[in-house]
């Protein structure tokens, strides 16, 4: 088992062909997070990839620098013992992995920081769905604005429990995720991760009482004088009822 304690391994042949299918990955070089025993690996080196692969289990990368120390000769594989919410990435153009459960926002929110030309990611089924929920419904939470303000984002395929090793309590679901300009322009990155943080650690009150106790945080009182151009529909919505361009009216304005 994973030192990430919820790590489950793909061991179905036929998934792990569609996973590294989904994108050309020939002489590219790929960013694998969690390669586990190496199931993936191999695939995407087959294809041609030039693979970084990051694993935290000591026992795992001592097995993986056996199991692939031809590729990592040649060249074709760096192998990386770290914890992929934090460690030295090198420079790469794709992501292709199967995510530990309980590090998915972290390491998906650090890989839209880092940047990336398009990910194939696998994901707890309910974790997908709220990442994929449609902007402005009771769904849409943090991930599913921070996700779609900054990438397009669409379901692949689900996977069942029996396609791992050992088998999950639940469904899996691969995403791809592929980063573009933001629809409505940020002035501040670091500031809309804010308000939207703030916001949704408050999603029960509206956005006027939110911001009002918020005040500290941007340096003013923002309700009663940034703010005070809102449009008082948005003050008086919560904030899973805002839409992307409402965020990004609210930082940039707190940005200023």
């Amino acid at each position: 088992m994973s030192a990430y304690r919820d790590q489950h391994f793909l061991s179905d042949r036929n998934a792990v062909e569609r996973i590294a299918s989904v994108l050309d990955i020939a002489d590219r070089q790929v960013l694998e997070i969690g390669p586990g025993r190496g199931v993936l690996t191999r695939a995407l080196l087959t294809r041609g990839a030039r693979v970084i692969a990051v694993e935290l289990d000591e026992s795992l990368v001592a097995f993986l620098k056996l199991e692939f120390s031809d590729a990592i000769e040649s060249g074709s594989l760096t192998l990386i013992h770290g914890d992929a919410t934090r460690v030295d990435i090198p420079q790469f153009e794709i992501v292709v992995a199967n995510l530990p459960y309980s590090a998915s926002s972290k390491i998906t929110f650090r890989l839209l920081d880092i940047g990336f030309e398009a990910a194939v990611l696998m994901y707890q089924k309910e974790f997908a769905d709220r990442m994929l929920a449609d902007i402005g419904t009771r769904d849409c939470g943090r991930l599913s604005v921070m996700v779609q303000t900054f990438a397009r984002a669409s379901r692949c395929f689900d996977l069942p429990p029996g396609a791992f090793s050992p088998p999950p309590a639940v469904y899996s679901t691969v995403v791809r995720i592929e980063p573009r300009p933001p629809l409505f322009p940020v002035d501040d990155r670091v500031v809309y991760a804010e308000v939207v943080k703030i916001l949704y650690a408050g999603r029960r009150k509206t956005v006027r009482s939110i911001l009002k106790n918020a005040g500290s945080i941007f340096g003013s009182d923002p309700v009663a004088t940034q703010l005070s151009e809102l449009d008082p529909a948005i003050l008086s919505s919560r904030p899973e009822a805002l839409y992307l361009e409402d965020y990004a009216t609210i930082s940039n304005i707190l940005s200023r």
